[in-house]
């Protein structure tokens, strides 16, 4: 009798291990929960329709379409595949990486500083350049921070009624890789670093007397950033309602606003916008839902809204069903960055805020900025293979 015939005999004689080999072969097979699904086709319907609405965008532009296509295409050929293979990380793992992630992040996001390496766009010391190829490290930078404030408070959670553990190191730590953004005066992307700080906070359960203090902080540094920057200072309080200040600050805004207007319910067609024609420069990029809405009508706007709000709805359910207190807050980060920065971003757009140099996720033309949002939802990803099965999905004996 062969080694393996007494093995698999004995296994025949132990029925507990047959079913533990059924059960583990099962796990491998267990279909994506309803949350996952609705996260991995918002971020790839949302990515895809971005490159068509980027390559629309840039058909105007002197440097030709395909150029502009094909580079944004490749990002989400990299950030695509990433996004799964992220999702296929243990959570153990995703806590052990928050230190590492975010020194190294920081210490990337310090080489916009050093001459040769970073470069200088639009008053924003924000982007560095080695080899021909450009990044933006602040966008990496969300993603560090949502885990490395979920690591912390996780090891905290016993103590968050005490202000002394909710602030050290949490508060100081975050005020300095936020610095790092704020001197390269990206009030934007310090901005969106704030919400995600203060999100983590909420979802992590801080008192709301604790929770006063990060939040009048946050504001007062970025009231800070705006007053000490005359330039900044001026576009913030420009006001565009009417064409007084046309030439100046508001041109962006109103050519936006005109836009959208032009594309009334139906929109002009896809590649028929007007505005993209030198009138809107950051057409592809911070100004990306004005060109939906000239050419796609109101209703690509509500396409574009309506998959966000899956997006909301998908990200928000992992939240609420986890058990994880560091799986509660690193989505909850995760998700007022996505969100935020969406309402951030259209806001601008039709007038409520002023231009502030924030993208819109998944859409706007940048590939730091869309590999960092797929890395994210990767995240999310595999923070909804953790979430329990509902008692349907269950496997009864």
């Amino acid at each position: 009798m062969t080694q393996v015939t007494r093995q698999r005999r004995a296994d025949a004689g132990q029925p507990g291990r047959g079913l533990a080999a059924r059960v583990s072969l099962g796990r491998i097979f267990t279909p994506p929960s309803n949350e996952f699904l609705l996260i991995a086709s918002t971020a790839l319907l949302l990515t895809v329709f971005g490159i068509i609405m980027v390559i629309s965008a840039t058909s105007a532009t002197e440097t030709g379409v395909m150029d502009t296509a094909i580079k944004q295409a490749m990002f989400a050929a990299i950030g695509i595949p990433l996004m799964f293979l992220v999702s296929r990380l243990p959570i153990r793992f995703l806590k052990r990486m928050a230190w590492p992630a975010l020194i190294l992040s920081t210490m990337v996001q310090l080489l916009v500083f050093i001459p040769g390496i970073g470069v200088n766009s639009d008053g924003n010391q924000n982007w560095i350049r080695i080899a021909g190829f450009s990044m933006q490290p602040s966008e990496f930078l969300k993603l560090a921070l949502a885990l490395w404030v979920a690591y912390v408070l996780l090891r905290k959670r016993a103590l968050l009624g005490i202000w002394q553990h909710v602030f050290i190191p949490v508060i100081p730590v975050a005020v300095l890789v936020i610095g790092t953004v704020m001197a390269g005066r990206d009030l934007g992307t310090a901005m969106v670093l704030v919400l995600i700080l203060l999100g983590c906070l909420f979802f992590a359960g801080v008192k709301l007397r604790l929770f006063i203090i990060p939040v009048l902080l946050g504001v007062v540094g970025v009231i800070a950033l705006a007053v000490l920057s005359p330039d900044r200072m001026r576009r913030i309080t420009a006001v565009c309602t009417d064409m007084s200040n046309y030439e100046n600050d508001c041109y962006q805004s109103i050519h936006a606003v005109w836009g959208m207007a032009n594309g009334g319910i139906f929109g002009l067609g896809l590649g028929n916008s007007q505005e993209k024609y030198g009138w809107l420069p950051a057409a592809a990029n911070d100004f990306i839902f004005a060109i939906v809405g000239e050419e796609l009508g109101l209703i690509g706007c509500l396409v574009v809204l309506g998959l966000f709000t899956f997006f909301a709805v998908g990200a928000f359910h992992i939240i609420r069903k986890t058990t994880d207190p560091f799986i509660r807050v690193a989505a909850g980060g995760i998700t007022v960055w996505v969100l935020g920065q969406a309402l951030i971003n259209i806001g601008v757009v039709i007038g409520v805020f002023p231009v502030m140099g924030v993208p819109l996720p998944f859409m706007s033309q940048g590939g730091t900025a869309l590999l960092a949002v797929l890395l994210a939802c990767g995240v999310l990803l595999a923070f909804a293979r953790t979430i329990p099965a509902s008692p349907r999905d269950k496997v009864t004996r």
